[in-house]
């Protein structure tokens, strides 16, 4: 009897706990429904604000909830900006390196006595700072922009905005006005660059002048040397008795040879000379003084500067040699 009462309470406990178990699983059940159904609804909820946001903000992205899309989005972003940086430095203006000298178009120059001569000053960048010229000799300020500060008139600054020049204008330059020139740049300290200039006066000379004295029928050699000149001279004209000498004229047998370099020399070939080619000769080179000698024609006289056989009595024997070979030269023509 005992026995069967403790079976019957066993089995009345096993139901309960059975029934109290599965309570719990009900409600456990229920509760992640209904936390499921809160999270959906927060989705649902977040989606359609994010989507009202984007009617609000059309420049707005929608959001992305697949990772694959996220990932795309993410290098897609990259992408932009790595473009958007390269956009952005093409428009950025390069780094500002302050004013400087453009070394190339800055020289040293040599310029002839008289004739207006330009040292040149090119300047990149310059923005608000101004260009300033001194003249080392004395430490004096020349000109300063386009303006002179000098009472000496014959120097002015001249600016050439489409090359950056800016050069000091020197008229009528003399000898006393060679030496060194600084352009300078306002900056924080104050920088130059230096330039010389050198003023020569061209030196032309006749070989064996003033007066020269040949036999009739020999070979007349006027030679013309032209020194300190800062170029060949372009052209060289010879005239006798002020009239320029014809080479294509009837008489023939005159001819000119010329050798351009830092020493320019013309010679003047006059074979089978005769009593009218007796006169003043005068070399002209196109950026040099002038020179002028007479000629002798002579019929057995025999003075001290006389030639002979188109040899020249100077005693350089290298001016006779180069005559020896100039004569052969005319010759063979």
């Amino acid at each position: 009897m005992e026995y069967s009462r403790n079976v019957v309470n066993m089995r009345v406990m096993l139901f309960c706990a059975i029934y109290f178990n599965s309570g719990i699983s009900s409600s456990m059940r229920s509760a992640g429904e209904t936390s499921q159904y809160h999270h959906h609804s927060s989705s649902a909820s977040a989606t359609s604000s994010s989507e009202e946001d984007q009617l609000l903000h059309p420049a707005a992205q929608p959001l992305l909830t697949d990772p694959q899309a996220v990932a795309g989005s993410l290098q897609d972003t990259a992408e932009n900006e790595i473009y958007d940086s390269d956009e952005s430095n093409l428009l950025r203006t390069p780094l500002d390196r302050g004013p400087y000298f453009d070394l190339s178009a800055s020289k040293n120059i040599t310029a002839l006595v008289g004739k207006t001569a330009y040292l040149n000053c090119r300047v990149k960048n310059l923005g608000n700072k101004t260009v300033s010229w001194v003249r080392h000799r004395d430490i004096h300020l020349l000109t300063v922009g386009r303006f002179t500060y000098t009472s000496d008139q014959r120097f002015q600054s001249v600016h050439n905005p489409q090359t950056d020049d800016w050069s000091l204008q020197i008229r009528y330059p003399q000898k006393r006005d060679t030496g060194v020139y600084e352009c300078q740049i306002s900056t924080t300290p104050p920088v130059g660059h230096s330039m010389h200039l050198s003023v020569v006066e061209p030196v032309t000379v006749v070989v064996g002048g003033p007066d020269i004295y040949i036999n009739t029928g020999s070979t007349v050699n006027l030679t013309c040397v032209v020194r300190n000149s800062p170029e060949p001279p372009s052209t060289i004209i010879w005239t006798h008795n002020n009239q320029e000498i014809n080479y294509d004229s009837p008489r023939g047998g005159v001819s000119v040879i010329t050798e351009k370099g830092e020493t320019t020399t013309s010679y003047l070939l006059i074979q089978r000379a005769k009593g009218t080619d007796s006169g003043k000769y005068v070399c002209s080179p196109s950026n040099a003084n002038s020179y002028f000698i007479n000629v002798h024609i002579l019929n057995g006289e025999h003075p001290e500067a006389m030639q002979h056989g188109g040899q020249l009595r100077i005693g350089d024997p290298l001016h006779v040699f180069v005559f020896v070979i100039i004569t052969l030269v005319a010759s063979v023509r």
